[in-house]
């Protein structure tokens, strides 16, 4: 289990060292919608999170993390064995981090410095948590999101589509079935996702069902049978959007032999 520290009562107040962590493993835990009063960064090491705000979700697969801004109201969920670590970022450091949620690619640094934060955490002064714990903070500040989060659109015509897509990522309606489906033109349709997601209706839907792949992978559902679960017309062709996506091929990806 996560192992418990001062981060338990630091998490939700502003004062104490600039950052407190806790790290472990857990399993099959899901959090309800809650928020802390400082930043948080979530780190996966093995497994895939899932981590949703009233903006969208993100996913987390092994070696990334979420960035979660003070007081930005979340839920969790962990697809497979987890483990992974939480770094909780006084408000004042935040003003120069991420204001809105995000996926990030874990440096080597970072992630060396949040197990050690999280193994010496104290909340007693202690120079030397606070030489690592700005390091942590500069580390955070120099990352790139990553094409892992999936905003939701606001305007209740398009927040139908998206939900009617997530419940059934195979779904094959083509941009104006969808918009005849929601009461709208396409060139409504086309323009408002761009405008309330910052993606193109179609690379939204792409990535949703990329997204849910990475779940399923996690929770050891064989590629084959995501592939035609998410409505692709090959495994070949799953696959290679994948890799083109992520740089890998699922199997290498999560570290399986085939």
């Amino acid at each position: 289990m996560l192992h418990d520290g001062p981060w338990l009562a630091l998490q939700d107040e502003d004062g104490g060292p600039l950052v407190v962590g806790r790290a472990g493993t857990d399993a099959d835990h899901d959090t309800a919608a809650h928020h802390h009063a400082r930043g948080q960064l979530i780190g996966c090491g093995r497994g895939v999170l899932s981590v949703g705000t009233a903006a969208g979700t993100w996913v987390v697969p092994a070696r990334h993390a979420v960035w979660l801004p003070p007081r930005e109201v979340h839920w969790a969920r962990m697809h497979g064995p987890f483990t992974g670590w939480s770094l909780y970022v006084a408000p004042a450091a935040c003003e120069m981090l991420p204001s809105a949620p995000c996926t990030v690619a874990v440096t080597p640094l970072l992630w060396e410095a949040a197990l050690r934060c999280a193994e010496r955490a104290s909340d007693a002064p202690d120079a030397a948590q606070d030489r690592l714990a700005a390091v942590i903070v500069d580390e955070i500040r120099r990352l790139h999101p990553q094409p892992l989060g999936l905003p939701m659109p606001r305007d209740a015509r398009l927040l139908r589509i998206a939900q009617a897509l997530l419940a059934e990522p195979a779904q094959q309606r083509t941009l104006p079935e969808w918009a005849a489906w929601a009461g709208l033109s396409d060139r409504t349709l086309s323009r408002r996702f761009v405008a309330e997601t910052s993606l193109s209706f179609s690379v939204w839907v792409q990535r949703a069902r990329l997204l849910r792949a990475l779940e399923w992978l996690a929770e050891g559902r064989a590629v084959t049978a995501v592939a035609l679960e998410l409505g692709y017309d090959s495994v070949s062709a799953f696959i290679a959007l994948f890799k083109r996506q992520l740089g890998r091929t699922p199997a290498a990806y999560f570290g399986r032999k085939g």
